[in-house]
């Protein structure tokens, strides 16, 4: 069985890995065009990329996906299947070339979470539940058949950090379940409409307005932004007209009459903001301008107004 892979950040390269370690025959990779970064703006390779050359794996990376030259190099490869990773979406002239189809593996238990960010968005939304799917790719976006699906548990202070790295191990073994039932023929999907799963919720691009922590919310829903925010993008507040990213917090309930937003603190070991039904105990922050560093590290060097 002939496969082009197609993914970019280190998420996909566990399945990519998966499949080369268990002997598939991965006869390309299709992965975002290098890009600048860093302050020499030197161009970055994905970790997709990185992967395939160490493997000797052609590596295509079309700015557009249908882009003629590019699909006629696609064709070229007799793909039997493809399998999609965190890549973009994809044209139907790309999905839908070959035999098998094009499968997708899928950070949520869908139908839940459909969309580009849907590891933040369970932990923001205080599941207690997450995991991936598999299925095969149609018009429109996250919604094709479910083909294979594992629950992972979300712990009450986990972040999207861990739980990403959680997700991606599951994601690369339930994709090997899936390319073998697919090898064998035997495999139907289910169609998500069928799938019992209450309210759908949904899993839009994050934007730097949904980082901003809003104090009049409930604590618990502002601890779930932070840790759903961590490592990246980030979950930010103001302290002294700085931008004030905080990585790591723990709540501290309290009855309080406290303004939402007020900033606490001995100024050697502790730091914490004020919410509706306690406060945010800052663990792990990054001042604008200055490195990450954990409190009692920040307060030695911070001086207040």
């Amino acid at each position: 069985m002939r496969i082009i892979f197609m993914g970019t950040p280190d998420f996909a390269v566990a399945s990519l890995d998966a499949l080369v370690q268990n002997g598939y025959n991965v006869v390309a990779v299709i992965t975002a065009p290098d890009k600048p970064a860093g302050r020499g703006l030197q161009l970055q390779q994905s970790a997709v990329k990185q992967y395939a050359v160490q493997h000797n794996i052609p590596v295509l990376q079309p700015e557009k996906l249908k882009n003629p030259a590019f699909l006629d190099e696609l064709r070229a490869y007799k793909a039997d299947l493809q399998v999609v990773v965190a890549f973009r979406m994809l044209p139907v002239v790309v999905w839908d070339m070959p035999p098998l189809g094009t499968i997708n593996v899928h950070a949520s238990l869908l139908p839940q979470y459909r969309g580009a960010a849907p590891i933040n968005w369970a932990i923001i939304n205080g599941e207690q539940r997450s995991g991936v799917t598999t299925f095969k790719l149609q018009h429109e976006i996250d919604t094709g058949n479910v083909l294979f699906s594992s629950e992972v548990p979300i712990r009450p202070d986990e972040t999207a950090g861990e739980l990403h790295d959680e997700l991606m191990k599951a994601g690369a073994e339930t994709l090997l379940r899936t390319v073998a039932a697919l090898k064998e023929g035997n495999l139907h999907g289910q169609p998500q409409q069928e799938i019992e799963a209450g309210e759908l919720k949904h899993a839009p691009k994050i934007f730097k307005d949904d980082c901003r922590i809003n104090w009049e919310l409930p604590l618990e829903k502002v601890y779930n932004l932070v840790r759903g925010l961590s490592p990246y993008p980030t979950a930010f507040t103001m302290l002294q007209n700085k931008t004030l990213k905080i990585y790591k917090a723990e709540m501290e309930p309290a009855t309080h009459n406290q303004a939402p937003g007020s900033v606490h603190s001995d100024k050697k070991t502790y730091l914490k903001f004020a919410a509706e039904g306690g406060y945010l105990n800052v663990l792990e922050l990054q001042l604008e301008g200055k490195k990450k560093m954990g409190t009692e590290e920040f307060l030695r060097g911070f001086r207040f107004e």
